[in-house]
């Protein structure tokens, strides 16, 4: 059986300002027509004996990868939140010990390591490769892919085979980022991969592997693993065993060391989607070389990739340009300096401003709110409530709501009062009641809420219920 295991735990800053902490690259639709996390759940498709996966996310994401599985009707043995970073090798390894969790003692699954922000345009090729390196991570061998070389690159480490008959070829090194030179000497060696950080291997050698080489790494993962506790659909490592554990790829920890390391070659027009420039070679362009997305006007312009979310872009004489605007941000950039983009993140955290973290719009387990407009003593919010969703019972003790229904149905719970709101209807919420509103109806419920009064951020809420189990969170920038 053959078990995936997505790793969907990482922000993409190098995207922003599409892609955020709390919304990163692989939980966003950049490439096909569903997200990167779906796209990856996808090229499963037709693999033999492949069961459920296990998904490894950060424990903000923890909804909205759980409605992305949803959306694409696949379930998952174990949704793993992790409650710090620590890279892909604790990552994987906490999957391995659930992909274990319950099974005989004699038996050891095969798992496939994906990253879900990952772009592979050939999936059948893709498949063909993972058909390729199966017998050998059954046998034992940690499997990695390396990608065919198409050009010199320097943003990828390298995988340098040993001589072999292949397809399935021993590992002879891997090599850190080269500059152009020596790129270009690997590629022209044909003895020289991208590594693309997908892997295979059997659960358990993994993890004896794993306490081999990095014996604290090992030790912690199974403490965090063994306290773990289920919430809900999900699977809850606990802070300080998690913490605990070294922070290094599966590269570092095993795979440099390990003289169990195979590589399957592959040719399937694989991208890892780390910069606006690589984004632009995954999609296909128009005559003058340009990559247009949303609402985009564009006169003698060329080489570009332009992206709109929410109003109209229009360039005019650009050249090899990025131009991405969302509802609270634009960024301009020449496509040859958008890796220093993670420098303008890096300035926005300093200046501890909101746009690193969320877009205006922000998603919820019961919907999403989108502010709209604020001033001094008023903020202005569109609520969508999903059908058969609900919001906390909640208060606050420095500001008023007024709720307009805009569409859809609304019951609404206001300190001992029920109720119902239809269309055009509304309601006002006095500072200190306790509020909930609830959607009973088959249609999302649309709101428009005006908030009023002294303080207005999101930390003056005290939560009573919650039917997403939030109960005791520290206050999060949402309406919770």
């Amino acid at each position: 059986m053959l078990v995936p295991v997505i790793l969907s735990g990482g922000s993409g800053t190098r995207l922003w300002p599409l892609s955020r902490e709390l919304y990163p690259k692989q939980l966003l639709s950049l490439v096909g027509k569903g997200t990167m996390l779906q796209e990856t759940l996808a090229r499963l498709n037709g693999l033999e004996q492949v069961s459920v996966p296990v998904v490894v996310c950060n424990e903000s994401h923890r909804f909205l990868v759980a409605e992305q599985l949803r959306q694409v009707k696949t379930s998952a043995s174990a949704i793993l939140l992790e409650p710090v970073a620590r890279n892909t090798a604790p990552a994987a390894a906490v999957a391995a010990l659930a992909a274990l969790h319950g099974v005989k003692s004699d038996e050891d699954p095969v798992l496939l390591i994906l990253p879900a922000d990952h772009v592979i345009r050939d999936v059948a090729a893709f498949q063909a490769a993972v058909q390729l390196g199966i017998k050998s991570a059954e046998s034992g061998q940690l499997v990695t892919f390396g990608v065919v070389s198409a050009k010199p690159e320097t943003g990828y480490g390298y995988i340098r085979r040993s001589e072999g008959a292949g397809p399935v070829y021993p590992v002879s090194e891997f090599v850190e980022k080269p500059n152009f030179a020596t790129a270009q000497e690997y590629v022209s060696s044909g003895r020289y991969y991208w590594n693309s950080g997908m892997f295979m291997f059997r659960a358990r050698v993994f993890l004896e592997e794993l306490r081999l080489y990095a014996p604290a790494m090992h030790d912690a993962c199974v403490k965090a693993f063994d306290a773990s506790r289920h919430d809900l659909d999900f699977t809850r490592l606990p802070v300080a065993e998690f913490s605990a554990s070294p922070s290094d790829s599966i590269d570092y920890a095993v795979m440099e060391k390990t003289r169990k390391a195979v590589v399957v070659p592959l040719e399937a027009g694989w991208s890892d989607v780390g910069s606006w420039s690589a984004l632009h070679e995954a999609i296909p362009a128009d005559e003058a070389g340009n990559v247009t997305i949303g609402d985009v006007l564009v006169s003698d312009s060329h080489g570009c990739y332009l992206h709109s979310t929410s109003r109209l872009v229009a360039t005019v004489g650009l050249q090899d340009h990025v131009v991405i605007e969302t509802k609270d941000a634009v960024m301009v950039a020449p496509k040859a300096r958008v890796q220093d983009v993670k420098n303008l993140v890096n300035e926005l955290k300093k200046q501890g401003r909101y746009e690193t973290s969320l877009h205006r719009e922000v998603f919820r387990p019961w919907g999403s709110y989108d502010s709209i407009d604020s001033g001094e003593r008023f903020q202005v919010k569109r609520l969508v409530v999903n059908p058969g969703a609900s919001l906390s019972l909640q208060l606050h003790h420095h500001r008023a709501e007024h709720w307009v229904v805009v569409s859809g149905t609304a019951r609404i719970t206001c300190d001992d009062k029920v109720f119902l709101l239809e269309e055009n209807q509304s309601t006002y919420i006095p500072l200190g009641a306790k509020h909930r509103i609830d959607n009973p109806g088959k249609i999302p419920l649309h709101i428009i809420e005006v908030q009023s009064g002294t303080y207005l951020g999101e930390d003056d809420i005290v939560r009573f219920e919650d039917v997403y189990g939030r109960e005791g969170e520290k206050p999060k920038p949402s309406k919770n």
